[in-house]
C-alpha cells in the first residue's frame, strides 16, 4: 500500500509511474487524494484544539470551586458539555474520513520501479535472456492434449463431469510425473536454502488483503461464502502472511520459504486455444519460492531469485526465455516482475510458467511486517519477494510436447530419480 507522505513529496513521479500501470485519470485521482488528506488534517486540527480547550476548561472548573464559585463552575460545565459534544463529531467525522482515504490508498496499484519499460501490454516486454536463439524453430507434430489423451496421462472430459472445465484428471504415468515434478522443485528450491511450508490453502480476509490480492482481484478467486474464505490463488498468499504482524530483528533477515500448493482462480472470461488442455486451469499445482529481506538488498536478491528459476528451468532441458515486463503488463502490487516463459514446440507458442517479483514494500506495509535495525534501533519496513518455483500445467505440456518420440515420451534427466520410469509409453488397449 503506498504511503500519502510519500506521493504528496513525490507528485509528478507518482503520477507517471500510475499512468504506466494503467491507472485511469492518475493526477485526478492522486489530487481528490490529497484534498482529502487535507479535510482530514484541516478536521483533526479543530479536533485537537477543542480537546486542548477542554482540558484547559476541566482545570478551570476545579479552580472555580476552589475559590468557592459554584455558579462560574455550572456555567463552565455547561461549555464543556456542549464542547464534548463538538468534539465527538469532530473526531466521528475524522475516521470517516481516514476510512474513506484508505480505501482509496488500498485500490492505488504500486509504483513500477525505475527500470521498469514503458508499455500498455505484452508486445513492449523486454527479453533480457533467450536460452536457445533457435527456439521458435523447433517444432514437435502433436500437441500436448493430443499426447495426454493416447498416453492416457489427463483426462479432460472426466474432470469437466466431477467439477466442471479447468479441473483435469491425472491418471497413471500423468499422477507420477505431477508428483515428480512437485518434488523435484521442492528439493531444487531446498537445496537453495529455501525452509518447506505446508500452509493452509484457504485463506482469510486479511491474508487476501496483506498481499494485494483484495481488493484487487476479489473476481478472480474462490470465495467460501458460509465462512468468509477465499481458496489461495497462490501459495504466496498464506506463506506471506506468516509473518503479518510481526516485528523482526535484523538478523532475522532474509527469510526463505518455499511451498507446494494446489491453486484455485476462477480466471473469468477466457477463451479459445488459449485455454485448451494444459494453457489455463482453475486448479493447478505450482511451488512457490517467498523471501522477506532488507529493503537495501532486495533487488540483488530479486536477481539471485531469478537466476535460480533460470537454473531449475534450464535443469528440465527446454527452451526458455526471461522477459522484464512492462509497466502496463504487471501485477497490482509488483514494483519489478521478470516473466519466464517456455517453448511449446506442439503449439508453436511461448507460455508462461513462472513470474518473479519484488514487491518492496508494497505488501509488508499492508501486513504491518516490520524489522528493528541493529545499529539505529528503528523500526522499518522489511521488503517481500516471490516467485512461481515452478507452476507445473505449462511446464508439464511443454514437456510432454518437446519429449514426444516415436514409441513413447522421454523423461528429461534431471526427473529420472523421481519418476521410476525413463519413457512414458502407450498403455495396452
Amino acid at each position: 500500500m503506498l504511503q500519502i507522505p510519500y506521493l504528496r513529496d513525490h507528485r509528478e513521479i507518482a503520477i507517471k509511474a500510475l499512468t504506466t500501470k494503467k491507472l485511469p485519470h492518475a493526477a485526478q485521482t492522486l489530487d481528490a487524494l490529497f484534498k482529502l488528506d487535507d479535510e482530514r488534517r484541516r478536521v483533526l486540527t479543530l479536533c485537537e484544539h477543542n480537546q486542548a480547550t477542554l482540558n484547559q476548561q476541566a482545570k478551570a472548573v476545579g479552580l472555580a470551586m476552589k475559590n468557592g464559585l459554584p455558579q462560574e463552575a455550572e456555567k463552565i460545565k455547561g461549555e464543556v458539555a456542549v464542547l464534548k459534544e463538538q468534539t465527538a463529531a469532530l473526531g466521528a467525522q475524522v475516521q470517516a474520513l481516514e476510512g474513506e482515504i484508505h480505501q482509496q490508498l488500498v485500490r492505488l496499484p504500486n509504483l513500477p520501479h525505475k527500470s521498469v519499460p514503458e508499455g500498455n501490454g505484452p508486445d513492449q516486454n523486454e527479453v533480457v535472456l533467450l536460452s536457445d536463439p533457435n527456439a521458435e524453430n523447433i517444432q514437435r507434430p502433436q500437441p500436448h492434449w493430443d499426447l495426454a489423451t493416447q498416453y492416457r496421462l489427463i483426462d479432460f472430459e472426466l474432470g469437466v463431469k466431477v467439477t466442471g472445465a479447468g479441473f483435469p484428471v491425472y491418471t497413471g504415468q500423468g499422477a507420477k510425473i505431477q508428483r515428480a515434478l512437485i518434488q523435484y522443485f521442492l528439493d531444487f528450491n531446498t537445496a537453495a536454502g529455501y525452509t518447506e511450508i505446508q500452509p493452509p490453502i484457504l485463506i482469510n480476509e486479511d491474508s487476501g488483503f496483506g498481499t494485494g490480492q483484495l481488493p484487487d482481484k476479489e473476481g478472480q478467486m474462490y470465495f467460501v461464502t458460509e465462512d468468509r474464505l477465499y481458496l489461495a490463488p497462490t501459495a504466496e498468499v498464506p506463506v506471506t502472511n506468516l509473518y503479518r504482524d510481526l516485528l523482526l530483528q535484523e538478523n532475522d533477515l532474509p527469510i526463505l520459504n518455499t511451498a507446494y500448493t494446489p491453486c484455485f482462480r476462477r480466471e473469468a472470461g477466457s477463451y479459445g486455444k488459449d485455454v485448451r488442455g494444459l494453457n489455463r486451469l482453475h486448479q493447478f499445482d505450482k511451488v512457490e519460492i517467498v523471501q522477506i529481506v532488507h529493503p537495501d538488498q532486495s533487488y540483488a536478491i530479486l536477481e539471485v531469485m531469478k537466476n535460480h528459476v533460470a537454473q531449475l528451468v534450464t535443469s528440465l532441458g527446454m527452451p526458455f526465455r526471461i522477459l522484464r515486463l512492462c509497466g502496463g503488463d504487471m501485477g497490482f502490487a509488483s514494483a519489478l516482475t521478470y516473466d519466464f516463459e517456455i517453448w511449446s514446440a506442439g503449439q508453436g507458442r511461448w507460455l508462461e510458467i513462472s513470474s518473479v517479483s519484488n514487491f518492496e514494500s508494497f505488501q509488508t506495509n499492508r501486513l504491518r511486517l516490520r524489522f528493528k535495525e541493529k545499529e539505529s534501533g528503528k523500526n522499518r519496513l522489511a521488503h517481500s519477494l516471490n516467485g512461481s518455483a515452478l507452476a507445473l500445467p505449462r511446464i508439464l505440456a511443454a514437456l510432454l510436447e518437446f519429449y514426444q518420440e516415436e514409441d513413447g515420451i522421454r523423461i528429461p534427466d534431471a526427473l529420472l530419480p523421481y519418476t521410476g520410469f525413463t519413457k512414458i509409453t502407450r498403455p495396452s488397449p
